[in-house]
């Protein structure tokens, strides 16, 4: 009996050990944590209502992965049937939902022995502006959109290989055009009296919707803005949208 004990412990060390050496590498970018104005600022024009107003939030440092999740890592962790309707290994996974990304994390932890997470709204948005080497452009690195972005001018409707057009400030891929990424939040809207400085914000818990951010393939200059938001139900698939990954700073 004890014998048997020990070869079914070995056995799930190989699997998890041999699953962790067939995951990609996974490259991250630290974020330096600091203060920024979140929302539609009055250096740019032509926001939402569900931009305003902007409000000051107050981040500790983290790391938020450089790429977007491909289809090469998501089936790597998922194995299965790829669920993207547009197949390429570079490309990002699309056709997940926030719940589907979550599964995904679950899994890659396992592997990997990590604890990684989807950004929250408050990180994406400041990782997406550049950090504190933000030169305040209006869409993540760079005031022309077909500089960084995959969009409706310059896809031809498609998902593009990861990392092909221009990085933000930070050397981070994709966060304007491509595909849509979802957060960690509900959504909720901005509280018009919100000028007090709120630090390390995780949304609305409570909401009946997910918050996803950076515009994609299909979009026009509008909702590739950095504060730009967007909102969907949580079981939702879409061919447009996908996920990158965060980790806390103590955590990499």
């Amino acid at each position: 009996m004890k014998n048997k004990v020990l070869f079914v412990a070995l056995f799930a060390f190989v699997l998890v050990t041999s699953g962790y050496a067939q995951v990609p590498a996974i490259e991250m970018v630290h974020v330096q944590g600091g203060e920024f104005l979140m929302g539609c600022t009055d250096r740019h024009s032509d926001c939402s209502v569900n931009e305003a107003p902007a409000h000051p939030v107050k981040l500790n440092s983290y790391y938020i992965s450089k790429y977007e999740v491909t289809q090469e890592l998501w089936m790597a962790v998922m194995g299965g049937k790829n669920p993207s309707k547009t197949i390429g290994d570079s490309l990002p996974v699309t056709r997940v939902s926030w719940y589907d990304a979550q599964t995904f994390i679950g899994k890659l932890n396992q592997l990997t022995g990590k604890k990684y997470r989807l950004p929250t709204e408050a990180e994406w948005e400041y990782a997406a502006r550049g950090g504190q080497l933000s030169k305040n452009y209006k869409f993540s690195g760079s005031n022309t959109l077909e500089d960084v972005a995959w969009c409706k001018k310059n896809s031809g409707n498609s998902p593009h290989t990861v990392g092909t057009r221009q990085p933000n400030e930070l050397g981070i891929y994709d966060m304007s055009g491509n595909v849509y990424e979802w957060c960690s939040d509900g959504f909720d809207f901005y509280e018009a009296n919100y000028y007090e400085t709120v630090e390390n914000p995780k949304g609305y818990n409570l909401s009946e919707t997910k918050v996803y951010r950076g515009g994609c393939m299909t979009s026009y200059w509008d909702v590739c803005r950095v504060s730009a938001r967007g909102q969907s139900i949580p079981n939702g698939q879409f061919n447009y949208v996908g996920f990158r990954l965060a980790l806390d700073e103590d955590s990499k």
